[in-house]
């Protein structure tokens, strides 16, 4: 035991000896090499110092020939200087050859002028200490090369030519080697770098690292999270990517993260909410150890708008405009009017100008407008009669053109341009797939700080009626995918009945109009009183196209016409497949009564006490929320589209014909409950902007507030802006493919744009006193 530790000490004290040997061997060499670089630096100096001198002597030279000429016409007693000259033109020619030529300070030149002493350096101790073989190899500074390093010779004398073959070795050298043949002697090269490969050195340089870095599994990871954008483009499950991405993560979770962390004796366990938090975490851990900051790239840009300003611009663009009575045109007015009534931020509602040939074919009772402002005046009246304060909101105009085709209106070149870049701040885009079909202009995301979608309508439902319907929505729901995604950083879908689409969440939004909430109370204030607010049966109210319900009603009234014996239904509505749907109830002999359409807060519907609603295409119906706020029954499909009224003990759902029969009978035959200060509330424009607000992230946006999840995270670190998102760039890479195909006028026909849409027409520019869009987008070019 005592001998092993001899040994032992004895091993490490030779280590040490031999590491200040070679550091002394090391110190040495650097000094010599310095010294030889600077002798050189300083030869290469007194070279060039010499040529200079040459020159200006050229340049005497020449100055005292040209000047012989000037000399002859003064003098002629001097004919023996100028002889002089002509001789000696000559050599000074041929010595201006020499001293210019470039080979003058060349190799061979200072070989001639150089010391014939070299440098040797024998290393055939070190050879022989670390047991290492080598060629031969000498490093001479000497003939101007340096040649290769072995560990032959390990000698360090001055050669000359008057000692060609002697060699006299520095006193330090032979002491150095006769210290390491000893050192030889008593351990080999094993154990030197034994004890080396032993030592901590590689740890602490492991543990200097602060942060681990990333291995493949997390860096595959992060791509497939980041890439969900895509995934999801091109159909695949996100629940898969998630699967992907927790497999990745499962060999390294909660190891490296705790060690970048957590200080050394700390032990404990960090629970993320799930894997994909913890993977954020990782990656920002990583990139703020390397010091990494991100400031965009590409794709995106920088916001555009102060998000410090004291008050805030919000826009709400939609598809539709009074007096059109659809919920596009009156659904968005309210909630204008409800986001000023605040008075915390400007509002603008930003509505389609349609030309007259145009009001003609949408805008019911033949009635049309000759300017904005004339239509803007009965905007503001219609809304001032429902509402019992003032609004006080912007009303603008953009280009739009009515399709016949689809039935609705589409802009008519770039609708943000319509905004000025002051009051770009926040954008409320009612229908936002709708708007960005053939949108082709600046991208809403770029242009302002935050964007709201709010989705209305179900067009999956309305196309898969038509002719090759099946394939037309496959591609509509891709297409609603890439907009919505490319535009907008938060979606709203009132119900479930539409597509799944990026970033979006369920909520209704939609309040109804103060008057229906009016009747509701009236019609308990009568009840109360023991009177009978209810004089009329059941009726239906909807705008006359099949997609609107009318196919579901007239199918299920014609199977159990038997068992509805006596049973008769009012009809309001107007539309293009009135005639249609007239005949094909005339043909079945159904009790149906086809009146014109009506405002349904109109006097004549007050008494009617059953609202009858099949439609399964609607996202959510208004008139669905306007009859349960009046107190009536309503019986409607048991729909994602109904959900949020199931809550209503008035609403009658059901999941089958025969059920609808029941539901139907049920409703004639009793009375409805009073409705509740809360349900009145939730139905309420007040509860709906509330909603909005919060699931929207408007109000957090608006008062600046953090991120939940950095409020949560900020005492450890936190999922930071500065790193690089791949979504960012999938969405805005989707965006700009979007732009090129919608800036072609044969792509846009194709998939059914209306023709001269890519801009505004002249009849536009006349109305709403726009430029030519030659002159507000002029091309340059030959």
């Amino acid at each position: 035991m005592i001998n092993l530790g001899a040994e032992s000490r004895s091993s490490e004290t030779n280590t040490v000896t031999a590491e200040k040997a070679l550091s002394f061997i090391s110190k040495g060499w650097r000094e010599v090499k310095d010294s030889a670089e600077s002798d050189f630096q300083l030869m290469k100096q007194r070279a060039n110092s010499f040529k200079n001198l040459a020159n200006s002597f050229d340049r005497e030279l020449e100055n005292f020939v040209n000047s012989v000429p000037a000399i002859r016409s003064y003098s002629t007693s001097s004919s023996s200087e100028i002889d002089f000259v002509k001789k000696l033109q000559p050599k000074i020619s041929e010595f201006r050859r020499v001293y210019s030529s470039p080979d003058l300070f060349s190799k061979k030149v200072l070989e001639k002028w150089s010391p014939k002493s070299r440098i040797r350096i024998d290393l055939s101790a070190i050879r022989n200490a670390f047991g290492v073989e080598g060629r031969d190899g000498i490093i001479e500074f000497g003939d101007w090369e340096r040649k290769k390093l072995g560990l032959k010779e390990f000698r360090w004398d001055w050669k000359t030519e008057e000692e060609n073959d002697r060699y006299k070795e520095w006193e330090p050298i032979r002491a150095l080697k006769t210290r390491l043949r000893e050192l030889e002697r008593k351990s080999s090269s094993v154990e030197i770098f034994g004890g080396f490969k032993n030592s901590e050195f590689v740890e602490k340089v492991k543990s200097s690292l602060e942060v681990p870095p990333l291995d493949v599994p997390e860096l595959l990871a992060y791509l497939v999270k980041q890439s969900g954008p895509f995934f999801d483009q091109i159909g695949f499950r996100r629940d898969i990517c998630d699967k992907l991405v927790e497999t990745f993560c499962s060999k390294h979770k909660n190891q490296l993260l705790l060690r970048s962390l957590q200080g050394e004796g700390e032990v404990s366990f960090l629970e993320s909410e799930n894997g994909n938090d913890e993977l954020d975490l990782r990656i920002a851990s990583v990139l703020r150890s390397t010091g990494h900051s991100y400031e965009g790239g590409l794709w995106t840009e920088p916001a555009k708008h102060d998000s410090e300003v004291r008050k805030r611009h919000v826009a709400i663009v939609t598809t539709a405009s009074l007096p059109w009575m659809t919920g596009t045109a009156v659904n968005p007015l309210f909630r204008a009017a409800y986001l000023a009534k605040s008075a915390k931020q400007n509002v603008t509602l930003l509505v389609p100008w349609l030309c007259k040939s145009d009001q003609e074919l949408v805008y019911p009772n033949s009635l049309t407008f000759s300017s904005p402002e004339e239509q803007e005046v009965y905007i503001r009246n219609w809304l001032e009669e429902r509402l019992d304060f003032k609004a006080d909101f912007k009303i603008s105009f953009y280009p739009g053109k009515f399709s016949k085709e689809r039935r609705s209106i589409l802009p008519a070149g770039d609708t943000s341009q319509f905004i000025s870049s002051k009051e770009a701040d926040i954008a409320i885009l009612e229908e936002p797939e709708h708007l960005n079909w053939y949108h082709h202009g600046k991208r809403w995301t770029d242009k302002f700080n935050h964007v709201v979608g709010i989705v209305h309508t179900n067009y999956l439902e309305y196309i898969k009626r038509e002719k090759n319907g099946a394939l037309q929505a496959f591609l509509v729901k891709h297409v609603n995918n890439l907009v919505t995604r490319a535009h907008c950083h938060k979606v709203l879908r009132l119900s479930a009945a539409t597509q799944d689409l990026p970033r979006s969440v369920v909520c209704n939004v939609h309040g109804v109009n103060p008057k229906f909430l009016q009747v509701g109370e009236k019609v308990a204030q009568e009840k109360q009183l023991g009177q009978q607010p209810f004089s009329k049966g059941a009726y239906f109210l909807g705008k006359m196209v099949w997609a609107k319900g009318y196919r579901e009603l007239i199918d299920l009234l014609a199977k159990h016409k038997n068992d509805l014996e006596g049973f008769n239904l009012d009809v309001f509505g107007n539309g293009e497949d009135a005639q249609e749907v007239q005949s094909s109830a005339k043909m079945l002999d159904l009790s149906l009564n086809f009146l014109k359409g009506r405002d349904h807060a109109d006097d004549l519907i007050h008494g009617y006490k059953v609202f009858i609603n099949p439609s399964v295409s609607d996202v959510l119906c208004t008139a669905t929320a306007e009859a349960l706020a009046m107190g009536k029954f309503v019986v409607c499909a048991d729909h994602p589209s109904n959900e949020f009224f199931r809550s209503f003990p008035n609403c009658l759902t059901y999941k089958t014909s025969e059920d609808f029969v029941d539901k139907v009978k049920a409703a004639l035959t009793n009375e409805p409950l009073p409705l509740t200060l809360e349900q009145r509330y939730n139905l309420s424009w007040e509860a709906a902007t509330q909603r909005f607000m919060e699931y929207s992230d408007l109000d957090r946006f608006l008062n600046n507030i953090k991120d939940k999840a950095e409020a949560r995270n900020n005492t450890n670190i936190r999922k930071s802006a500065s790193l690089p998102s791949l979504t960012g760039m999938v969405d805005g890479s989707l965006a700009f493919v979007h732009y090129c195909l919608t800036g072609n006028e044969i792509l846009r026909l194709s998939t059914g744009a209306i023709p001269g849409t890519l801009d505004y027409s002249k009849q536009h520019c006349e109305d709403l006193n726009l430029l030519p869009p030659q002159v507000e987008n002029p091309i340059y070019g030959w």
